[in-house]
């Protein structure tokens, strides 16, 4: 058994929004109120990052049009003990997709970590 780290990309709509700054913190609030309603809180949430197509510099990942943004979530997830890789993206988008219902999910990187390191688990 090996102990993963997991990185995925979530789509998050928010609605009724006039800015970018202010579907942000609708999204960060809401969906950290989903997940720790869930027991979830060892999910690490941030906007994810995209990068613009004119100069390259990365940009918050998000878009508003009628008053409806679409945020880029970045989620990260430990998992422990799992049988190999695809085992523990297996479990990652379950964990996470359990609390995140019809929010789209992504599995974007998954990393064989230490045993010995330390942290929250999702097993």
């Amino acid at each position: 058994m090996s102990n993963y780290h997991v990185v995925m990309e979530a789509a998050w709509l928010v609605r009724d929004v006039e800015d970018i700054d202010d579907a942000i913190g609708v999204d960060g609030s809401e969906s950290g109120r989903r997940l720790n309603e869930a027991d979830k809180e060892y999910v690490d949430v941030e906007v994810g990052l995209t990068d613009c197509p004119a100069c390259g510099e990365p940009f918050d990942s998000a878009f508003i049009a009628a008053s409806t943004a679409l945020v880029g979530l970045v989620l990260e997830i430990d998992i422990f003990n799992a049988e190999n890789e695809e085992h523990a993206t297996r479990i990652a988008k379950s964990e996470v997709g359990g609390a995140l219902r019809d929010v789209p999910l992504e599995v974007i990187q998954t990393v064989e970590t230490e045993e010995g390191d330390e942290g929250a688990s999702a097993e």
